[in-house]
């Protein structure tokens, strides 16, 4: 009966009051660390940021190859390039001539912020919000326990603001030593904030610092004047990292008493973006709702050759975002995701290895399609190459696989390096682990992408080689020998005696798996090497790999943009992470890479730039700072009620687009989760039949008391009667 109570679904784990709702529902397996649009630079965090803030720019969200279009910018961003003596430069001029380029950006008018706190105004026309007292922070947890809101008009100054906030001591933006390469000004921009924050250890007004390079024209309008070329910048346009944040929005997190609350930029995000964060407990739920003051923006006309013949263009011209509300639930473990996933508790699905026969056949071909469960119950298959890469790297700041100062010793730990890479077999992995849902890497770079090679040309020859046709993986024998040239044979210090013992630092759901691991440990113990695996939460391990404590990591890169500078970066020199807090995570150095990923970024696609890549590739595979692992392909099922879903790891603020069929995802989930009550029937009939007994026995136990009781009164009157 109380069961019944609940509605006509039994097990729906939503309030129902969210039945018959707009809403669509996710899951999020790792708590996001960051979303101030200032620091953050991880894919788990890119899911929510991406629909809060908008850039100047963002990619078409159909066009294929990725096509990049105004944003919250009213146009394309304005390119005038000058040369060193102040000339204006040809758009086909070299690369090599340009001293300076200058982008001006102008933005829409009429923009507004979603509604803030930060923005609520008192009768006098003041911030109400300002100078709070303890007080009035008691009981205050989130924006949304404020009493007003308020909102203004986007301004250019705005975007100026953001930029300064590149260079803020205190929050150490992971592209800070990038840009710095190009706006010489935020170097010295950062060492005035950090004489400033010793003496103001509270809130900076940034408006009293002047940035080079960095202005505002008028209102709506400002400019960017960048050192040298840098074609790749308007790639940068379309990230969080150039989007707009509001000074009113940092002078009011800034006060005392909120960082301790959580009420900071890094928790609760201001944006013009079509969605507000509305609830953030990173442990259990993540909500964000439509943001009312959003921009006039329509769903995309135009798209690639089969995107009419699957629907993707049928809401043409049709106001965004359709969806009123979106529910991110943490979701620790695959399987709870999955089975929620088919009850039609969640909207869409990845497809993991535990999962994937269940979800999808493939043939003697290699084609893949979907089960006849999945078809039988309008679930859709989606599939895309991944311009990624997952890796495991080598920390060369450690002494054993890094070699240390001596050129003796980083000669041994190269050999190293590529003893470890030609004895994981990636082929092996790829296919027990993900069901081959991936391609072994070759290199940083993924297919499809400019630069990468094919066929023979491709392969990595220090672990490959080319026969028959196709590229054969070099033997356990080559391993062992390199390792031997290493100093360590058969897995032992060749003048100690001592075993080679290699740590590799990960996370649960990525190498730490029990699997996972025990199919390391095995291809390290016949390369005779010991291998201790060291678990730890995501945020934990983040800190090691920032502080040079990791000594073997697996991690992915997910492009930011289609161009093979974002994946060569990566192991730049200056993008060190623990010296320059940059993108590479394995502190590689090496100077002719270093010079020719400086001449190779700022170039246009063609032969030139291929012969500078190529030569980049040949060193990196003869260092071997990482093990290339393989490039993802993509799999993604969704349920039949939900409309306009496109995957791609470029596109990122992709919730605008997507619509929900509400009244059939209820009658599916009403179908699917009927409740049975004859277990329940028959666990009473048992529970009757075992109580019953029990219950007779009970009663006759009364009866047979309460006889007792009046006998014994009554024979006393009857022996004392006769007494008399």
């Amino acid at each position: 009966m109380l069961l019944g109570g609940c509605g006509p679904v039994w097990n729906d784990p939503y309030p129902a009051s969210e039945r018959g709702r707009n809403i669509l529902y996710t899951a999020f397996t790792e708590r996001p660390k960051h979303l101030d649009p200032v620091q953050s630079y991880v894919e788990d965090e890119a899911t929510f940021l991406y629909q809060i803030m908008e850039p100047p720019l963002q990619y078409h969200y159909l066009k294929r190859p990725y096509a990049l279009e105004p944003g919250v910018a009213a146009e394309m961003p304005l390119l005038r390039r000058y040369d060193a003596v102040g000339r204006q430069l040809p758009d086909t001029a070299d690369a090599a001539r340009v001293a300076k380029s200058v982008y001006e950006i102008r933005i829409r008018p009429g923009v507004l912020y979603q509604p803030h706190p930060a923005f609520a105004r008192a009768e006098d026309g003041m911030p109400r919000y300002l100078a709070l007292a303890p007080e009035d922070l008691r009981g205050i947890r989130g924006v949304g326990d404020f009493a007003a809101t308020g909102t203004r008009e986007l301004e250019a100054a705005d975007f100026v603001h953001q930029i300064k906030r590149l260079a803020h001591p205190r929050l150490h933006s992971p592209i800070f030593e990038l840009m710095a390469e190009y706006l010489p000004g935020l170097k010295d921009l950062q060492v005035r904030l950090a004489e400033e924050a010793k003496k103001n250890p509270g809130w900076l007004d940034l408006a009293k610092f002047e940035l080079p390079g960095v202005e505002v024209v008028d209102r709506h309008t400002y400019r960017i004047t960048l050192q040298g070329a840098y074609p790749q910048f308007l790639f940068w346009l379309s990230m969080p990292f150039f989007a707009p944040v509001p000074p009113e929005a940092d002078r009011f997190f800034g006060q005392p008493g909120m960082a301790e609350r959580n009420l900071t930029l890094d928790w609760w995000p201001v944006g013009t973006g079509p969605y507000m964060l509305a609830e953030n407990n990173p442990n259990a739920r993540m909500v964000l709702v439509r943001n009312p003051n959003y921009r006039a923006d329509t769903y995309p006309c135009e798209g690639g050759a089969d995107d009419r013949g699957n629907g993707l263009l049928a809401d043409c011209g049709k106001p965004v975002p359709f969806i009123d509300e979106v529910v991110f639930s943490r979701e620790r473990e695959g399987i709870p995701y999955w089975n929620k996933f088919l009850q039609g508790y969640y909207d869409a699905s990845g497809v993991s290895s535990d999962n994937f026969d269940q979800a999808v056949t493939m043939s003697s071909q290699g084609e893949v399609t979907l089960s006849d469960d999945m078809e039988a119950r309008g679930i859709r298959l989606l599939t895309s190459v991944s311009p990624s890469i997952y890796y495991l790297g080598f920390n060369m700041l450690d002494p054993l696989v890094g070699g240390g100062d001596t050129r003796e010793g980083r000669e041994r730990a190269r050999k190293l390096r590529q003893a470890v890479s030609v004895a994981l077999d990636m082929e092996e992995f790829v296919s027990i682990f993900l069901n081959g849902r991936g391609v072994p890497a070759m290199s940083p770079i993924p297919p499809g992408m400019f630069g990468a090679r094919e066929g023979e040309a491709g392969i990595n020859p220090v672990i490959y080689e080319w026969r028959d046709g196709q590229p054969r993986r070099r033997g356990l024998d080559v391993a062992r020998r390199l390792l031997a040239e290493a100093g360590w044979p058969d897995g032992r210090n060749a003048k100690t005696g001592e075993p080679l013992i290699l740590n590799l630092d990960t996370t649960p759901g990525g190498l730490g798996d029990k699997s996972r691991s025990d199919w390391l440990a095995k291809q390290f113990r016949e390369l005779g090497v010991q291998f201790v695996v060291r678990p730890t939460d995501f945020n934990r391990f983040q800190d090691k790999v920032r502080q040079g404590n990791a000594q073997l990591f697996f991690v992915g890169w997910n492009a930011d943009y289609p161009d093979p500078e974002n994946m060569l970066f990566l192991l730049y020199g200056p993008q060190g992470k623990v010296k320059f807090h940059g993108q590479n995570a394995s502190n590689y150095e090496n100077p002719e890479y270093d010079a020719l990923f400086e001449r190779m970024k700022a170039m246009p696609d063609g032969p030139e730039r291929q012969r500078i890549i190529d030569r980049m590739v040949g060193i990196l595979r003869h260092d071997a700072p990482w093990l290339f692992g393989f490039h993802p392909k993509s799999y993604s099922l969704q349920h039949g009620w939900i409309h306009n879903r496109r995957p791609g790891n470029i596109v990122r603020n992709t919730l605008k687009y997507q619509r929900i069929d509400v009244a059939r995802r209820e009658a599916a989930r009403a179908a699917w989760n009927r409740p049975v009550p004859w277990p329940l029937v028959v666990a009473a009939l048992l529970l009757a039949a075992i109580v019953a007994p029990a219950v007779r026995h009970w009663r006759r136990h009364e009866r047979a008391t309460a006889a007792g009781d009046a006998a014994g009164p009554a024979g006393a009157l009857r022996t004392g009667g006769g007494g008399r």
